[in-house]
């Protein structure tokens, strides 16, 4: 009769017993579930402002704090979340930040005034800020088996890339059928799920003695993002020449370029700058960020096509979007399976080539009667495909071989990137496609047929420009990222050896 065998880590120095395998998927599904809070947030609530507008009666002008609250405390303290990850533990705060997440969430949607509902949405970024951070570097040491972390970053992917339609689908089902409050209250069930899960699977983890706060650079680094946010959100709607922009963006310029070199001659880093120069994690948070900036042009856009042009009601644009988000899902899943054996060079520019065809079908095919079936839906399949791909490698990418010690702000570099790369994406765009509408009617008039093709040809243009800056981030990637696959840096936690019960006495002897 053979042995009972235990999984035990190598790096515990087989004195831990690492979670078992049904442990490590239900533990994926409570990260999965966090990350959807977070990324719903981006564009679920977008939907419901007409109607939130009108029930506590903000001004037009007032409108974008509900987006800009929730963007600059988001992003702002990312990586002081990701920090504090490392230094109380991904296990505590992952669970406060779902506990005060599901709160703002419950804060924001019982509001009776403008500026409790601008009080929620910015808790709700500072919580999301604790929670982002803790909930992928806790997938990435609960997965170090490369098979295992391939599919588990694959899931993680989709949600990551799929999130926003999701978003925009689920805020238009409940603004329509239940009330906009509902595009906050979805978060408080979602927190009450995760939280209870958080709590019965994840392990404790101590302290890490080695990590420290870098106050200093916490504080150029938060009024940096938070002055480079704020100025792409005055960009979009003050124009890229107007005095608040220019300042605030050279300011932020300054205060992240002062961080980096605070950086460099600190004892405790925030973050530590050899998390950045590795080639793999470098080329990976790049294609992050950029494909950030593109991915706006389709979920922005193409909604506003569909609802202003082809006249689609919210439900039935989130509904025309669950192809790409089928196509994104499979793709991720599939390319993390591949990229151990393949690298992530080959497979990431591939990714962003393919996402920046489905776009220029959208620009060359768009038209005021263009067919869904015949040309949108397929170029949202190939879109779907590419950022399936980009996501499910750039993520596992990112994250690997940071180390235990570095888990929480390495994984906090993922979610900056996407948060000040979507912002660079909304300011950039939407500036484009209003010159390109301008300049569309003082060629053409006024009239209702030439405001309808006017607003077609903006989407045009920036579809254009979307697909052009995606082909650009492949080019870019394949100069960045090394050849070769990936293998875990000191102090990667090595994949659990499987040993028996006497082995261990042999050792222990």
């Amino acid at each position: 009769m053979s042995e009972p065998k235990v999984v035990v880590s190598e790096r515990a120095g087989l004195a831990g017993v690492a979670a078992g395998p049904a442990r490590r998927w239900w533990i994926l599904g409570v990260v999965g579930l966090a990350q959807l809070m977070v990324v719903l947030d981006a564009t679920i609530v977008n939907i419901a402002l007409p109607s939130a507008q009108r029930a506590l009666g903000f001004s037009n002008a007032d409108r974008q704090w509900v987006v800009t609250a929730y963007a600059l405390a988001f992003g702002g303290l990312l990586l002081l979340g990701g920090r504090l990850s490392d230094l109380v533990g991904r296990r505590r705060m992952l669970i406060i930040g779902l506990v005060g997440f599901g709160a703002a969430s419950a804060l924001g949607g019982a509001s009776t005034s403008f500026a409790v509902l601008v009080i929620g949405r910015g808790a709700q970024g500072a919580f999301g800020a604790m929670l982002a951070p803790a909930a992928l570097s806790t997938l990435t040491v609960t997965f170090t088996d490369p098979a295992e972390r391939g599919r588990a970053f694959g899931v993680y992917g989709a949600i990551a890339g799929a999130g926003g339609a999701v978003g925009l689908l689920l805020g238009g089902v409940l603004t329509e059928y239940l009330s906009w409050r509902w595009t906050l209250y979805v978060n408080v069930v979602l927190a009450v799920i995760a939280g209870a899960g958080a709590v019965r699977l994840l392990p404790a983890d101590r302290r890490d003695p080695g990590v420290r706060i870098d106050w200093p650079g916490t504080v150029l680094v938060a009024g940096g993002l938070v002055a480079v946010v704020y100025g792409l959100s005055e960009a979009d709607t003050k124009g890229w020449s107007a005095p608040a922009t220019i300042v605030l963006l050279v300011a932020g310029v300054v205060l992240l370029a002062a961080f980096v070199l605070v950086e460099m001659r600190v004892a405790h880093p925030l973050l530590p700058l050899r998390i950045v120069l590795n080639r793999f994690r470098g080329g990976a948070y790049l294609a992050i960020g950029l494909s950030a900036i593109g991915v706006f042009g389709v979920f922005l856009f193409l909604t506003y096509y569909l609802q202003l042009t082809l006249a689609y009601s919210p439900v039935k644009s989130g509904v025309a979007f669950l192809p790409m988000i089928a196509a994104l899902v499979a793709a991720s899943t599939i390319s993390s399976g591949v990229m151990p054996r393949v690298g992530p060079r080959p497979l990431i520019p591939l990714g962003l080539l393919i996402a920046a065809g489905g776009l220029a079908i959208l620009a060359a095919q768009l038209g005021l009667r263009t067919s869904y079936p015949d040309w949108i839906l397929p170029a949202q399949l190939l879109l779907g495909v590419g950022l399936g791909v980009v996501f499910g490698c750039a993520l596992n990418t990112a994250t690997y071989g940071s180390g235990a010690a570095d888990a929480g702000v390495a994984s906090a570099l993922v979610n900056t990137n996407q948060q000040v790369g979507g912002s660079i994406g909304t300011a950039l765009l939407n500036t484009i496609a209003a010159s390109a509408l301008t300049s569309y009617l003082v060629t053409h008039g006024h009239s209702p047929l030439a405001l309808a093709d006017a607003a077609v040809h903006s989407y045009v243009v920036a579809f254009w420009v979307s697909a052009g800056i995606f082909a650009a981030s492949a080019v870019v990637c394949a100069l960045v990222l090394p050849s070769g696959t990936l293998a875990p840096a000191a102090g990667q936690a090595a994949p659990p050896v499987t040993v028996t019960k006497e082995e261990m006495s042999v050792r222990d002897r």
